[in-house]
């Protein structure tokens, strides 16, 4: 397994306007990063989403370090219909590939709209998540790029509401980012969410948590509630509680040998914890 890092690990620099998006690069090589991927692009002003994608993409040629994959958010359940959703997300697989990336992560649904709630489920919308997903797959494609659904966002994040998703698409272009930390937030084991979804994988997010039972006090500052009410907080990678190294055994007893990204999302310093994360990282796919 090679290892990157999502530029959303540098998200405290780039929100206080140390760095950006372009200039982390340089960081993530010389830190002994083996690619990067991008959440959506935050081009300067004056700059168009497209010209932003085509400089980050020579700086990537430049440093020898390739765009992995792009991340983006997406809603299939709209207000403003899957059509549109589906055209906007297909217009960032363009994006992707102008950044020279070979997958593009967006979500399925946030959650039911507050008009629905009272008597529409997940089963209910299902057919409407497949059928977006199944659409920009199709046009991914036509450009050479995998398209995934990641276990994120609450409403579609436990392993089986994903293989819902997954098998209905039925698309070999289509498959799972899978984070192993995420799972927490709905509550969910993640070694064996892993196993549920292990022959899907398009690309993992190394990420932990701190989790904390929701049957005692609120631990305080940076921890927020999973769906069942526990705590959580996120940690260096081998610092928290997320059986990472399983999860990664589980991934490559499936036959998975891609890119593992190291996803830092905790309240210490950022390069700090990318730092002894990706440090943590390199022991356990050595000891797999």
């Amino acid at each position: 397994m090679k290892i990157g890092v999502s530029s959303y690990s540098f998200q405290q620099l780039i929100s206080s306007g140390c760095e950006t998006q372009l200039s982390i690069m340089k960081k993530a090589k010389d830190m002994g990063f083996e690619g990067i991927e991008f959440i959506d692009l935050d081009p300067p002003q004056g700059v168009s989403e497209e010209e932003y994608a085509s400089m980050i993409r020579e700086e990537s040629e430049k440093l020898s370090l390739p765009v992995i994959s792009y991340t983006i958010g997406a809603n299939m359940l709209k207000d403003t219909g899957v059509d549109a959703e589906v055209e906007r997300v297909c217009r960032k697989v363009d994006i992707a590939s102008i950044l020279g990336a070979r997958s593009l992560r967006h979500d399925a649904a946030w959650g039911i709209p507050e008009d629905q709630k009272s008597y529409v489920g997940f089963e209910q919308v299902l057919p409407v998540l497949v059928d977006g997903c199944k659409r920009v797959t199709e046009y991914a494609q036509s450009k050479g790029i995998v398209t995934m659904i990641e276990n994120h966002g609450t409403f579609c994040q436990e392993s089986q509401r994903v293989e819902r998703i997954v098998t209905g698409v039925g698309s070999p272009n289509f498959g799972v980012l899978l984070d192993v930390g995420n799972f927490a937030c709905a509550d969910e084991n993640s070694a064996s969410a892993a196993g549920r979804l292990a022959s899907y994988i398009k690309h993992i997010h190394a990420k932990d948590f701190h989790i904390k039972s929701g049957n005692g006090l609120n631990p305080g500052k940076g921890f927020f509630r999973s769906r069942g009410g526990n705590y959580l907080r996120g940690a260096v990678i081998g610092h928290g509680d997320i059986p990472v190294l399983q999860c990664l055994s589980v991934a490559k007893a499936s036959g998975y040998d891609g890119f593992v990204s190291v996803e830092f999302e905790g309240i210490e310093k950022c390069l700090d914890g990318i730092e002894i994360g990706l440090d943590n990282l390199r022991r356990m796919i050595e000891m797999l």
